[in-house]
């Protein structure tokens, strides 16, 4: 997509630090994210990108900065110029604005692949067991899995247990998708199948932050490219430049062991 200045942006990472003990992860990060773009954040181990994913969702609480998605402060609302915490029932009602898939699939072991996209539509968001299953059974079909709704997990390859997470991250029809090393847990051969699901969204225009080292997905899907290292955003850009052409030495670094 092309992003203009004019679009407000989805998300807005203002000053974000975090730090779990002594060891702060992360150091400041700002980070607008347009709607419909595609941010692919690189980066070494430790270098903040998984925690900087999981403040967004508000599984980690930030210790100090803001983070606001679709004009709503995530985790916290402004009370006579106050920031107070949101209690649970709020922050879950944010986060239907979020869907998210992680490196391991944890899907229900002993529900199909059906019944785990139905579960939180139902169970959390009280749609009806129709609409939930209609709605299941075209992400299901989308992620190319129309004819295993009624397998378990066990009976899945694991590329076809991360495609039914992707399906289940849609299913509460979320503004934004945050993929944290979506491939990770994967053998070789099956990463080809799930980062097709990715491309397919990103096409489609769907807002994804994308933690991966996936360098191929990067290139092709990404609408821009992050570098982070040591809780900082070294540098950003299109992927041609950052990938193509990056200006800071630890970039250099790190791509050369892929590339």
């Amino acid at each position: 997509m092309t992003v203009t200045a004019t679009v407000e942006p989805l998300v807005k990472a203002r000053n974000v630090h975090k730090a779990f003990g002594d060891v702060e992860v992360l150091k400041g990060i700002d980070m607008d994210v347009a709607p419909g773009e595609v941010v692919v954040i690189l980066g070494p181990s430790g270098s903040g990108k998984s925690t900087f994913l999981r403040c967004i969702n508000h599984l980690e609480s930030i210790d100090q900065g803001s983070i606001m998605v679709d004009g709503e402060q995530i985790g916290y609302e402004l009370r006579k110029e106050r920031l107070v915490k949101l209690g649970g029932y709020a922050i879950a009602r944010q986060r239907r604005k979020i869907g998210m898939v992680f490196q391991q699939f944890n899907l229900y072991p002993h529900m199909t692949a059906l019944q785990n996209v139905i579960e939180a539509p139902i169970g959390v968001h009280g749609e009806s067991r129709q609409a939930a299953t209609d709605n299941a059974m075209k992400l299901l079909d989308r992620v190319g899995l129309a004819s295993k709704v009624h397998n378990y997990p066990r009976q899945l390859s694991g590329g076809q247990q991360q495609r039914v997470a992707i399906a289940r991250a849609l299913a509460i029809r979320p503004k934004l998708m945050l993929f944290d090393e979506p491939t990770s847990a994967l053998d070789p051969e099956l990463v080809g199948e799930v980062l097709s699901t990715m491309r397919d969204l990103a096409d489609q225009g769907l807002t994804m932050i994308v933690v991966t080292h996936e360098i191929g997905f990067a290139r092709e899907a990404a609408d821009r490219v992050v570098f982070m290292d040591g809780g900082n955003i070294v540098e950003q850009g299109p992927p041609e430049q950052v990938i193509g052409n990056p200006q800071h030495a630890r970039t250099r670094a790190f791509l050369s062991r892929f590339i």
